[in-house]
């Protein structure tokens, strides 16, 4: 009996909660000797758990040192392997911005040498505002892909006007008119005819050109890049090299029309382990890559053409937690859980992929991380059956709620897509946002009350 009770007593916590690995992108969290999560950047930690006590829930934290510790790691990757094989071509990193367009996101992404993509007439604009703050190199590339608007294209021509390096991606025919008196490289996006394993259902694409219109184009002489965009949240690492080696086949029929043809775009989808299981990496992924492009390449006798990847939510998605505090519990008479753990947020509003795509996340604890555990459902704050986390229907291991005491509940990796997606279903605020930086903590989203809200939906004060 007295050796059962040693080992129960020295669980590894750190283990049984996934934390503290590399492959899982939860090498900065830890547990503190109080049973809390904790974040640590170089010798500085954090406490997740004194946090949300001390700026409220929902709350959520975002930490720019891990985007910038990711973007680092991924670019040496691509740029290690192309000197192991003696690869020639160039290593280009652009980060989509309609992932997250919040300037604590891209600011570290500029700083650590990452190019941009966007998609709209607006996205752009943050472009144009950074160029007049006199934060953005003018050496910095800026593909603009999405359906061009005349306002999108009027930005286009007038950013490149500026001495901006900016690159309008061809997503139709329509386009290519506008487009051919463009003083500035172009690219063309092409729909592959490949399927994939991913969220987005490539049954019926309504982007790029088909590739028999890709192929029909007339010369240009300014035709840089060859882009495709095989899915998001992408399964299985098979499905990328499908891709590369399909594209790459399209590349080598564009370029004998368009001779300056030098560069491959890979798009993004790359995905992220968020039910922290077994899962491919950005190490091996970036190897095989290159290697493979280099082999076909020589094997046709061409320059081994430039590449760029646009893994937007690999690098940003674990940058950010978001933390909720159980308001009570239901009891369920009969499920996979026992008990309905309602929190003081809305995963409609503020993390919208748990239900429009059904988007599992990694759940787990800030508090009580050592105490016995209960199987629970998560439930918003609004009146809708839609707004709960069921982890798919499976269920969450979560401390039993102790009379008197907080329970606080961290869902891990909410950094790509959530902020842009999110609404105000029942008028319920937004989370305070606050960043994690150097030792010190600063808001950079306050938390709304009913009247900011309110003037959203047009209760300014004026109702005549």
């Amino acid at each position: 009996m007295g050796k059962a009770k040693t080992k129960k007593q020295g669980k590894n916590w750190k283990k049984f909660w996934k934390l503290g690995v590399d492959d899982f992108n939860t090498q900065f969290f830890g547990i503190s000797k109080d049973a809390e999560l904790t974040a640590t950047e170089g010798y500085h930690i954090y406490n997740l758990n004194d946090l949300a006590h001390k700026y409220g829930t929902p709350l959520q934290v975002v930490f720019p040192f891990i985007i910038e510790d990711r973007l680092k790691d991924l670019i040496g990757y691509f740029q290690a392997y192309m000197k192991i094989y003696g690869y020639k071509g160039k290593f280009f990193y652009h980060y989509p911005m309609k992932v997250n367009q919040n300037k604590e996101f891209i600011l570290p992404l500029l700083s650590e040498g990452a190019n941009l993509e966007a998609t709209s007439a607006n996205e752009l604009w943050i472009v144009k505002k950074l160029w007049e703050e006199e934060k953005f190199n003018s050496k910095i590339r800026v593909l603009c892909n999405g359906p061009k608007t005349d306002q999108y294209l009027d930005l286009i021509e007038e950013l490149r006007g500026k001495g901006m390096n900016i690159v309008p991606i061809l997503e139709s025919m329509e386009e290519v008119e506008r487009l051919s008196k463009y003083r500035g490289d172009i690219g063309v996006r092409v729909d592959l005819n490949v399927k994939t394993d991913s969220h987005w259902d490539k049954k019926f694409d309504r982007f790029g050109l088909s590739e028999k219109d890709a192929l029909g184009l007339s010369k240009m002489k300014n035709l840089k890049i060859m882009h495709y965009h095989m899915g998001s949240q992408i399964k299985t690492q098979k499905s990328i090299f499908e891709g590369v080696r399909y594209g790459f086949g399209l590349y080598t029929e564009l370029q004998k029309t368009h001779p300056n043809l030098d560069t491959m775009d890979i798009g993004g989808g790359f995905g992220v382990p968020y039910e922290k299981k077994k899962f491919y990496t950005a190490k091996g992924v970036s190897s095989k890559i290159i290697k493979m492009l280099k082999g076909m390449a020589d094997k046709a006798g061409i320059k081994h053409p430039n590449l760029v990847v646009e893994w937007g939510q690999y690098v940003v998605a674990p940058a950010e937690i978001t933390i909720y505090k159980v308001l009570y519990k239901k009891i369920i008479p009969k499920a996979n859980a026992k008990a309905w753990y309602i929190v003081d947020g809305s995963f409609m509003n503020d993390l919208k992929d748990t239900w429009a795509i059904h988007q599992k996340y990694h759940t787990i604890p800030v508090n009580n991380m050592q105490d016995p555990l209960k199987t629970a459902w998560l439930a918003g704050s609004t009146c809708d059956s839609d707004d709960k986390y069921t982890a798919g229907g499976n269920y969450i291991l979560l401390p039993k709620l102790k009379e008197g005491q907080d329970q606080l509940v961290a869902i891990l990796d909410t950094g790509a897509y959530q902020d842009g997606l999110a609404s105000h279903h029942c008028l319920l605020s937004a989370p305070m946002k606050i960043v994690a930086q150097d030792g010190t903590i600063k808001i950079v989203r306050k938390r709304e009350n009913a009247e900011a809200i309110g003037k959203l939906f047009g209760w300014n004060g004026d109702h005549k």
